[in-house]
């Protein structure tokens, strides 16, 4: 099934892009707290003063307004890996992965409700809107296909993991257990601290791949 992309209007004045940001930001809070279907435009357009016809303007239908909140997380997530990219490919494999797991780890630290929102709007989108499921599913899988490139590198050039371990069940391990990890903390923010959760689970996964 083709992936529908997001209506977008024509924006050219720099007010209106900043408008369109700030939409997409509050959006992703609301919907991180409070999900797909309990979220209405009405309740959005509140909570950034705006009128629902001004919102409407930017994104005609909710499911638009989702779309453009995953490709705005998808971007913004590929884009605070850049620093690291070029450094990664000089590394060994078991670097590399280990790089990986604390700088998502450290991402979704600094920003919570980023995961909370891929674990709120996946669960809800499975079940009631393919479009938005698509695009989350799309979104997620560029990084699990990232990591199962670093894992297969690790197992079949530089030797370093174990080949009897399936690369590409690791990664989506790595991507949905900081995800779950996120929800968790949320959940238990009161009596679990959030970094030596995250860190127990890398230092598990890094272990059980690494050869012996």
């Amino acid at each position: 099934m083709p992936k529908r992309a997001p209506a977008k209007r024509a924006i050219k004045q720099d007010r209106a892009v900043k408008t369109r940001q700030e939409i997409l930001k509050s959006a992703i809070t609301l919907f991180a707290r409070r999900g797909i279907l309990a979220t209405t435009m009405a309740e959005l357009a509140r909570a950034i003063h705006m009128t629902p016809g001004a919102l409407y303007w930017h994104f005609p239908t909710k499911e638009d307004l989702l779309l453009a909140a995953i490709e705005e997380l998808h971007q913004h997530f590929v884009r605070s890996f850049e620093p690291l990219l070029n450094e990664m490919t000089k590394w060994p494999a078991a670097r590399q992965l280990e790089a990986f797991c604390t700088h998502t780890g450290q991402y979704l630290q600094d920003n919570r409700e980023h995961g909370i929102f891929y674990g709120m709007v996946g669960a809800e989108a499975a079940e009631n809107t393919e479009d938005v499921a698509t695009a989350l599913r799309d979104a997620l899988q560029v990084y699990v296909t990232a990591i199962e490139g670093i894992i297969r590198y690790g197992q079949n050039k530089t030797k370093e993991f174990r080949t009897d371990v399936d690369a590409r069940t690791v990664a989506n391990n790595i991507i949905f257990g900081n995800i779950g990890l996120v929800v968790q903390h949320n959940l238990f923010r009161e009596t679990i601290s959030y970094a030596p959760i995250v860190q127990t689970m890398h230092t598990l996964l890094l272990a059980g791949i690494a050869k012996k």
